[in-house]
């Protein structure tokens, strides 16, 4: 009797053949017949669930968007209560949640690498969704909003600060942490990154 195989768990494991491929060799390197041999597949194989190039890496973008709301969504889960947090637990909420857009550990270095390779792409290669690059820099304005907010709401927000101006500071520091720590890990490491970000918390916080 032929094996039954999980069509969600099978392109999960492609998108993340597709990821080592992209970190090992770069993004144009990662054509469907590298990503086949890189899952153990053949080709005919990889096609029954993506056709093209385009289709694999337009799935394996929202894949890599919805991992990483998934780890921010399980973080918030894990707080608990917002009102029912020491003060303690308030300042480090900011840096709890941001740090997930980091590149501080091989799986987090990894998404980043790959990510900054496909933002980079989608300007001229046809096979990158320009229109998700664009979500994944909107969304990750939206998210530091929304964490400036809260600490505004828990009153840990320095006052007379700029909502908007304050987002794009953030976000930008949080864009730049992570092109330097994937380009020059011997230069900006993990700590490196936790440091400034943390620097940057507590200047906001007055």
């Amino acid at each position: 009797m032929p094996k039954q195989v999980d069509p969600v768990a099978r392109r999960n494991d492609v998108v993340d053949a597709l990821f080592r491929v992209v970190f090992r060799d770069g993004l144009q390197r990662a054509s469907l017949r590298a990503v086949a041999d890189e899952a153990g597949l053949n080709i005919g194989s990889l096609r029954h669930y993506f056709a093209n190039q385009q289709e694999l890496m337009r799935f394996a973008m929202q894949a890599m968007l919805d991992r990483v709301g998934d780890r921010l969504l399980r973080r918030i889960d894990d707080i608990g209560d917002m009102n029912a947090l020491t003060s303690e637990q308030r300042r480090r909420l900011p840096m709890d949640l941001l740090s997930e857009l980091l590149p501080l550990d091989e799986n987090r270095r990894t998404e980043a690498a790959v990510f900054i390779d496909f933002v980079t792409a989608a300007r001229t290669h046809p096979a990158i969704d320009a229109e998700l690059a664009h979500k994944t820099a909107a969304g990750t304005r939206a998210l530091v909003r929304r964490v400036l907010i809260r600490m505004r709401d828990m009153g840990t927000l320095r006052p007379g600060l700029h909502i908007d101006t304050e987002t794009e500071r953030l976000s930008s520091l949080l864009d730049g942490l992570s092109l330097n720590a994937v380009l020059h890990p011997g230069i900006l490491g993990p700590q490196g990154c936790v440091e400034v970000l943390q620097a940057h918390l507590d200047g906001l916080t007055g």
